[in-house]
């Protein structure tokens, strides 16, 4: 009914950022529908829709953390194969912690930055254009970032009411 593809990957790096695993699958159903190969109109790439500059921007902030990536050649960042879903999920998931960071744990705003972009999202809230908060998405000008939280959010409850909170997901 809803599966969930790349359950261990998804978890494993939902864990190592701190997110719950069903946000970020959420947020592959709703950018990818699962298909790692996907590529946008805009050039976004594989299951998160990764723009090739926000990965590589990512991939550089977490190699300066130390984090090692998927892929990683002789401390070069290699974000070349962005369809590979371990590479991707890692660059995806910690890209969501930084947002959640960035918007103080509001994981709605942080949702909306992932598409929209943390600076768009920044100015709705600084300007009250947008309080950040699910019930007031209506409010959001810009109707991709709109539609995509809804959405988001949409599988999110989904997911929760059909997986649980568990940790170990089990086939619904």
């Amino acid at each position: 009914m809803y599966p969930i593809g790349y359950q261990s990957l998804i978890q494993q790096s939902a864990h190592v950022n701190q997110l719950d695993p069903l946000l970020v699958a959420s947020v592959i159903r709703v950018e990818s529908q699962f298909h790692q190969k996907d590529v946008s109109h805009a050039g976004a790439i594989g299951l998160m829709q990764l723009m090739p500059d926000t990965a590589q921007w990512v991939a550089d902030q977490m190699t300066e953390e130390g984090t090692k990536l998927v892929g990683e050649r002789a401390g070069q960042t290699n974000t070349g194969d962005l369809a590979s879903p371990q590479l991707n999920i890692q660059l995806g998931s910690w890209y969501i912690r930084y947002l959640m960071q960035q918007f103080n744990g509001n994981e709605v705003a942080a949702i909306a930055a992932y598409n929209g972009g943390p600076k768009r999202v920044h100015e709705w809230l600084a300007t009250g254009t947008w309080n950040g908060q699910l019930q007031t998405i209506s409010a959001i000008p810009v109707g991709e970032t709109r539609h995509f939280v809804d959405r988001v959010f949409y599988n999110y409850d989904l997911y929760k009411r059909i997986y649980g909170t568990s940790v170990e997901w089990k086939r619904a």
